[in-house]
């Protein structure tokens, strides 16, 4: 029936309802809306009707008709040639056989929203119309048989640009999707042009009248009957026979290969939908093209050797990255079995990041192949993906090649583009010879280990390897002096002399450094200078500069540092033969031993070692050696010195006299000087007993009686001296002792009478009551509470009495420490005086134990052998 619309489901049900009176010419479906636009008549000789349907909402079964206005280009009725609408529903373009273009503004599906205008006049009838929408600007291509427009909606007066002056036929264009920018294409007889809203794009050479131009999803459809001279004057296909054959071609404008084609009998229309292309015949047939999927297009390219086209094909299809790392593998195989070396590889560079290499360097190993293989390798570097073994690769093949350029441009690339690992890179050029590249990456890339051993130990550049140890940081320069100093030393004794002060010193890199940090002079850092000495082994010249300086800077310098300086200073003085120089050694030696940093046992016997007497005699001196230093002079015969030692250590040490009168004894030359002086000090020191030291002297065949006749004399006359005072004492205890027993006497036998009229306290007239002591003292009562310590102590006799009973008491206490005894006996000059003191102390009377039965002689051996003891301990202990 006529004015009907029909619709297909997607099971292919059909669905009809009576949309106009007469016919329907247009429909128009929009995409994103359930909305479809129609034009058909209702009566004849009355303009065009253009109905909005929303196919979402039914009116007695039938969708809803939202919308039904007039199509009225002018005053003059004309006949509808083309329609489209904006997917937004605010812009609907009708185009008219008079050349007219009616834009309809607004809410499509509403009168009352919406305006309609005539936006374009001319005189050749409009073939094509198509909305395109990019960010907020709105534009209409409008075709024509003779001309395309573009028109600028997003703008008040809609502005105009012709792009052509040739347009196409009914039915001819189209718009493109954004992978081809949404340009709008125009399908001539030669050629099929694309156009921008402001210009014309590229074109297409692809002959044959076109009778329909179309473009879906990604695809041009290109409905062509060839013909020699096109009519371009007809619409549609109306001079075709309904039996000719009309060729359908499907095109892939991106990866340029024809995707379908086929000759099919009148096509109406070819319609996109469901996923699938369907093509309308007049004979009332719909066929049905499916699209295969990329990886039967892949296999069927695979197939027929076209790589190219299936990458293409690929990215277009928005393949990952693995399925694309395949085809390139792929077509690196082909091209490799084709002999196409340098083609495989370009391939095979192209699957870095998915591909092992090792499947491509295996293939490239041979040596004529090596150009192919470097060519791998430095991309496979460039991505960052290389691991030593590629590096090591790689640069053995530079090396083989010789080519000095290309290594080069791959050492020296920039710090941000080194893809490499850098100590392999190092360790390989070293080993094929490259060493001055080796050191500049070393250098470059702060491996200083490997600089310095490639400087010291290949090239032998000591100079230079001085200098950069001396830009390096504190931890570095220290570890590498430790490490290199000795062959430093060897080869540039001066530099290395200065730099190992200044790392011992306060430390700062020199110059430019290869990690220079900014130093605080609060953070300043130095070396210990001990550790560094064994580096002068053989160099005791630099050695002694070194060691100077540092105790010139600090003189607080470790032990080792001046026991090893005060060595050199010794040695130089042992080998100096001018005296004045000798002098001048000998003073730089002692004031080192004066400053007292040196480790006595080791200064002593460096001294000793150098027969270095000063020194010697100092570091006895100072360790209060008093017997080595007088032996000394004994061993070197030194009399006047030997008697000058007594007298200066003689009173730290008072044996040094009785040793110097032995040493004087044992010699047979004519000492009587030197023995008349000892003893005349022994003798004012009371040192030794007179028997002693005739014993002593009597070994002597040159010492006559005359030497110690005077020493005899004086002592005798001393002890004579002594025993008459003793006497009188003894006299003087007598007649006291006598005195105090009569007074006991008559205590004991009479009364005592108290006559004293003045307290002995106050000093006052003695009253009532009052209290009297036998010893003769009398006190006021009030006076003697106040004063006395004790009701039966005199307060005036108190303090004597108690010293006579702490001496007692003491006496007492000290009468059975024999231990205590033995040790006084054995420290003390006089071994005389302390056994008289422990006899006044009782110490050796006569003991009777009560256990011991009567008439036992065992308190009586007792005794005996305490004696014998004491005598033996008697005798000097020189």
């Amino acid at each position: 029936m006529e004015g009907q619309i029909w619709l297909l489901m997607r099971s292919l049900q059909l669905m009809s309802f009576q949309a106009y009176k007469l016919r329907v010419t247009h429909l128009f479906q929009l995409k994103q809306h359930s909305i479809l636009v129609s034009v058909g008549q209702d009566e004849h000789g009355i303009n065009p009707l253009v109905k909005v349907w929303n196919l979402d909402k039914r009116d007695s079964g039938n969708p809803l008709c939202t919308r039904i206005f007039p199509a009225v280009p002018s005053s003059k009725p004309a006949e509808v040639s083309c329609l489209s609408v904006h997917e937004n529903l605010n812009f609907m373009a009708i185009g008219f056989t008079d050349g007219s273009v009616v834009l309809t503004k607004g809410d499509i599906t509403r009168d009352r929203h919406s305006k309609t205008l005539t936006l374009h006049e001319g005189s050749s009838p409009v073939t094509g119309l198509a909305f395109r929408q990019m960010a907020k600007i709105t534009h209409l291509f409008v075709a024509t048989l003779e001309k395309v427009f573009c028109y600028t909606l997003s703008h008040k007066e809609y502005p105009k640009v012709e792009l052509d002056t040739h347009g196409c036929a009914l039915r001819c264009s189209s718009l493109a999707d954004p992978s081809q920018d949404s340009q709008f294409i125009v399908a001539g007889d030669e050629c099929v042009y694309l156009y921008q809203p402001d210009e014309r794009g590229p074109c297409f050479a692809f002959d044959g009248h076109k009778l329909l131009a179309n473009w879906h999803r990604g695809y041009l459809f290109l409905l062509i009957r060839h013909v020699k001279s096109p009519n371009k004057t007809g619409f549609g296909s109306s001079e075709s026979s309904l039996s000719e054959k009309q060729v359908l071609t499907i095109y892939d404008l991106d990866n340029k290969f024809i995707a379908y084609s086929a000759s099919f009998d009148d096509v109406i229309d070819v319609l996109a939908e469901w996923g699938s292309f369907y093509i309308l015949t007049r004979d009332g047939k719909m066929f049905v093209l499916q699209e295969k999927d990329t990886q039967t297009k892949l296999e069927m390219l695979f197939k027929k050797n076209l790589f190219v086209m299936a990458i293409n094909l690929a990215k277009s299809q928005h393949l990952d990255s693995d399925g694309l790392s395949e085809i390139f593998r792929q077509y690196g195989d082909h091209l490799y079995l084709k002999g196409d070396h340098d083609g495989a590889i370009q391939q095979y560079i192209r699957t870095i990041g998915k591909l092992e290499p090792s499947y491509v360097i295996r293939k490239f190993l041979d040596a004529q192949r090596i150009h192919n293989l470097t060519a791998y390798l430095q991309a496979l570097h460039r991505q960052s993906l290389a691991n030593a073994d590629h590096t090591t690769l790689l640069l053995n093949c530079y090396t083989k090649l010789k080519d000095s350029s290309k290594l080069e441009e791959f050492i020296k690339s920039s710090e941000s583009e080194v893809h490499f690992d850098v100590e392999i890179a190092i360790k390989v050029l070293r080993q094929a010879g490259y060493h001055s590249h080796a050191v500049f990456l070393a250098e470059r890339h702060q491996h200083h280990e490997w600089y310095l051993k490639i400087q010291l130990e290949d090239l032998k550049n000591y100079q230079e390897g001085l200098r950069y140890i001396g830009r390096l940081p504190f931890e570095q320069t220290e570890s590498n002096m430790k490490r290199y100093g000795k062959t430093l030393m060897h080869h540039v004794p001066e530099g290395t002399t200065l730099l190992l002060k200044r790392l011992c010193t306060n430390y700062q890199p020199s110059g430019d450094s290869v990690e220079k940090v900014s130093l605080d002079s609060s953070l300043f850092v130095k070396a210990n200078s001990e550790e560094f000495i064994p580096i002068f082994a053989n160099n005791p010249r630099e050695l002694k500069a070194f060691l100077e300086h540092m105790i010139e800077v600090d003189p607080r310098s470790s032990q080792g540092v001046n026991d090893t300086l005060l060595e050199l200073r010794l040695q130089d003085w042992a080998h100096e033969q001018d005296p004045e120089k000798k002098t001048v050694r000998q003073g730089e030696a002692l004031s080192l031993l004066r400053s007292d940093n040196t480790v006595f046992d080791k200064a002593l016997v460096l001294c000793q070692m150098h027969n270095f007497k000063e020194g010697v005699l100092y570091l006895y001196e100072k360790g209060k050696l008093y017997q080595q230093i007088m032996h000394y002079h004994m061993q070197t015969e030194e009399y006047g010195k030997v008697v000058d030692a007594c007298k200066r250590y003689g009173d730290q040490e008072g044996c040094l006299w009785e040793q110097a009168l032995g040493y004087f004894a044992r010699k047979e030359e004519d000492c009587k000087a030197y023995i008349s002086e000892v003893l005349h000090h022994i003798d004012q020191k009371n040192l030794m007993p007179p028997l002693l030291v005739v014993q002593t002297l009597a070994h002597n065949s040159t010492a006559t009686l005359s030497v110690i006749k005077d020493y005899l004399i004086n002592k005798l006359q001393r002890e004579s001296q002594q025993i008459e005072d003793d006497e009188g004492k003894i006299c003087q205890y007598r007649e006291e002792t006598a005195h105090l027993r009569s007074e006991i006497q008559e205590l004991k036998a009479s009364a005592k009478i108290f006559q004293k009229t003045k307290c002995n306290m106050c000093n006052s007239p003695l009253e009532l009551p009052s209290v009297h002591f036998l010893c003769s003292h009398s006190f006021h009562q009030h006076c003697f509470e106040s004063y006395a310590e004790s009701d039966a102590e005199c307060p005036t006799c108190t303090p004597e009495n108690r010293k006579v009973m702490d001496l007692l008491r003491a006496q007492d206490q000290k009468r059975d420490l024999h231990d205590h005894f033995n040790r006084q006996l054995r420290s003390s000059n006089d071994g005389f005086s302390v056994v008289a003191d422990y006899f006044g102390r009782g110490v050796f009377n006569k003991l009777t134990l009560v256990t011991d039965p009567p008439g036992s002689k065992t308190a009586a051996s007792l005794e005996v052998n305490l004696q014998r003891d004491l005598l033996i301990h008697t005798k000097r202990n020189c």
